[in-house]
């Protein structure tokens, strides 16, 4: 048997295929479109999910069951010794607070390991990166999982929306500031921190709010994570609910605003997406766990 398994969520952007090649295991997550049930990378394709969201489809997001979550536990300890589950963070869905306490269940106790960091969508999907890093290098599920966890608020995401009909649905704002924000074609820019999301500002226009978010990057890299910049330790990141051309752009110009630093696109998990709605770009960054 291999000493530890790594298993994530289909909100890190990581679908079967790379699952497949990283030797994780990926658990799809639920969601509702038109009051049907739906698991990310098994029934419904990418295209087809958003050309339902701009009919104007209800979508809505939900956890997956515990049985769901002890299953794919089940399956892989016949294979691990240990396995590290890194889900998306509890300041965004209960159903990491759910595993934790599963995990304190006899049968997977000092077997299974719950991560907390604080991450979604490719931050989430980095941090997968570093454990099988660290599993490499030879550190234990416990020091992995506190490795980890010490990083969590070494991470800020900021996230341009082409419309506040998403939130709005999900209970986030009310329908009169979704409604202004249609007719003066505002186009928010939400920042992500460890545990909290908030309206950074808001812009006329996608193209104003793509220069709002790379500003602001650049202030996070000479302020907040200047030490871990300075020494080469930033993971700078993309993600993207909108088209491939408009995404390809998008990183061709967050390229062109930092040279010399890797990004790292995803595509934005369908869940997230729920709430997002189609056409949102994103950028973000997180550090070296160690």
């Amino acid at each position: 048997m291999k000493k530890i398994g790594i298993m994530a969520d289909s909100h890190s952007g990581i679908l079967k295929q790379e699952a497949e090649e990283l030797d994780i295991h990926v658990l799809p997550m639920p969601f509702y479109l038109n009051g049907e049930l739906f698991h990310e990378d098994l029934d419904f394709s990418r295209t087809g999910f958003y050309e339902k969201l701009r009919e104007g489809a209800d979508v809505s997001t939900s956890q997956p069951s515990p049985q769901e979550v002890m299953e794919m536990w089940d399956e892989m300890l016949l294979s691990y010794d240990q396995i590290l589950y890194i889900p998306l963070s509890s300041s965004l869905s209960g159903s990491c607070m759910t595993a934790a306490a599963l995990s304190q269940e006899p049968k997977y106790e000092n077997k299974v390991y719950v991560v907390d960091n604080g991450r979604v969508s490719t931050p989430l999907h980095r941090s997968i990166l570093d454990a099988i890093d660290l599993v490499e290098d030879g550190y234990t599920a416990p020091q992995i999982k506190d490795i980890l966890e010490a990083s969590r608020e070494k991470t800020v995401i900021y996230v341009g929306l082409s419309t506040l009909e998403y939130l709005k649905k999900g209970g986030r704002i009310n329908t009169t500031t979704a409604l202004a924000a249609n007719l003066l074609n505002i186009k928010p820019v939400m920042k992500f921190g460890t545990g909290k999301l908030d309206v950074f500002q808001k812009c006329r226009g996608m193209k104003k709010s793509r220069k709002a978010m790379i500003d602001a990057m650049h202030r996070e890299l000479e302020t907040t994570f200047k030490k871990e910049y300075d020494a080469g330790k930033v993971y700078l990141m993309a993600a993207s609910s909108s088209t491939a051309e408009v995404t390809a752009d998008w990183i061709s110009q967050i390229r062109e605003s930092f040279p010399g630093m890797d990004v790292m696109c995803d595509d934005l998990s369908l869940g997230l997406s729920c709430h997002i709605g189609p056409d949102g770009l994103g950028i973000g960054c997180s550090c070296m766990p160690l």
